[in-house]
């Protein structure tokens, strides 16, 4: 099959997207784009089900329901991983949802790409409720770290913040992941005005606990879209707000791609990180790829431009003709978020249907 006959059974055209043309793309395998980024993190959803329904990311009544027919199989996830990883380069695959523990075949899913990318990294981002239940199978399936969202570890503020009293589950979550020797252990923690006042508590906790802390800018991808940029708090807000109990010296990015900003926190060697993507935007040196839970490629969270992968994999194209969908789809990829934009439109997708 062509990647000419794919296209005609309604993949999205990867040549037309925004106007750019593949042909004008340089003959390497890699997944770079117009700008010369080269894509070597790898984030799956998996799922747009989850066990919580935090404010800044589902809507009350969770997002409506991807019939199981859409969603790619433990199967062909490991394949198109593998495809990602021996001919497109990528170095790490993260799995995020939704909520990954929602999909009862993780297990299955997390085997069939161990199997076919031995030794690449699988990570987890995860909300870590029923996570102590089911982290052993887990690890001996491939899984090698997770990153945890806790935006509060007061009880009360948690069931405000999420709509579900599970604070306690989260936490036995995480001691599990920590005892199963996924470390480091991050939590992540998103910066609103909401959880500003607890900041420093859920540092505290995280400093204690062993696992490594970092607050993420909020972004407009909440499903109520009530985000205002009037309204957000930045980077510096926390700051003054840390510095007030601890001692923080600024390291910075050990990594240009990695997305967080550390640290140093009373003289030691636990950090604090600060992930500022829309006021200290790191999309110049972003290095990610994301595939949507319906297998879909997906060049920025910011972009709805989507490449239809599920249609070509079912339709019988070749690894190779896979591979260079997801190029084209690639270098098509923006050359940032624009949020600051005059003509900046949020995305259609909230951030539980994209997958973090």
């Amino acid at each position: 099959m062509s990647v000419e006959s794919v296209v005609g059974l309604g993949i999205p055209s990867v040549n037309r997207v925004r106007g750019f043309s593949v042909a004008d793309r340089p003959d390497v395998p890699v997944l770079i784009d117009r700008f010369g980024r080269v894509a070597r993190d790898l984030r799956v959803s998996i799922t747009e089900k989850c066990s919580l329904r935090c404010t800044y990311c589902m809507p009350e009544e969770g997002l409506p329901a991807i019939p199981a027919q859409d969603l790619l199989t433990p199967e062909e996830i490991g394949r198109v991983v593998a495809v990602a990883v021996h001919r497109l380069g990528v170095e790490e695959v993260r799995f995020t949802g939704g909520e990954p523990l929602m999909r009862a075949d993780l297990v299955d899913i997390l085997e069939h790409c161990s199997q076919r990318v031995p030794g690449i990294p699988l990570a987890m981002t995860t909300n870590a409720v029923g996570l102590e239940h089911r982290v052993d199978k887990l690890v001996a399936a491939g899984l090698t770290r997770v990153n945890v969202s806790l935006d509060s570890i007061d009880r009360a503020h948690f069931a405000e913040l999420t709509r579900r009293d599970r604070l306690p589950s989260v936490l036995a979550g995480i001691r599990a992941a920590a005892r199963a020797g996924l470390r480091p252990v991050k939590i992540n923690a998103v910066l609103m005005p909401e959880t500003l006042h607890g900041a420093a508590d859920l540092l505290q906790w995280c400093l204690e606990e062993g696992v490594a802390l970092r607050f993420i800018e909020q972004m407009p991808l909440d499903a109520d879209q009530e985000w205002a940029r009037s309204n957000m708090l930045d980077a510096q807000n926390l700051l003054d707000v840390l510095s007030t109990r601890f001692d923080l010296r600024e390291i910075g990015r050990e990594d240009p791609s990695a997305p967080a900003e550390e640290w140093a926190v009373d003289g030691s060697s636990a950090t604090v990180g600060i992930i500022a993507s829309v006021t200290r935007s790191f999309c110049s040196d972003c290095d990610r790829t994301r595939l949507t839970a319906e297998g879909t490629v997906r060049s920025c969270l910011f972009s709805d431009d989507e490449v239809d992968l599920r249609a070509a994999l079912r339709g019988g194209a070749s690894d190779e003709e896979l591979a260079q969908l997801w190029r084209g789809a690639m270098w098509n990829k923006w050359a940032g978020h624009g949020i600051d934009a005059a003509d900046f439109v949020p995305p259609a997708r909230s951030m539980g249907a994209i997958g973090g």
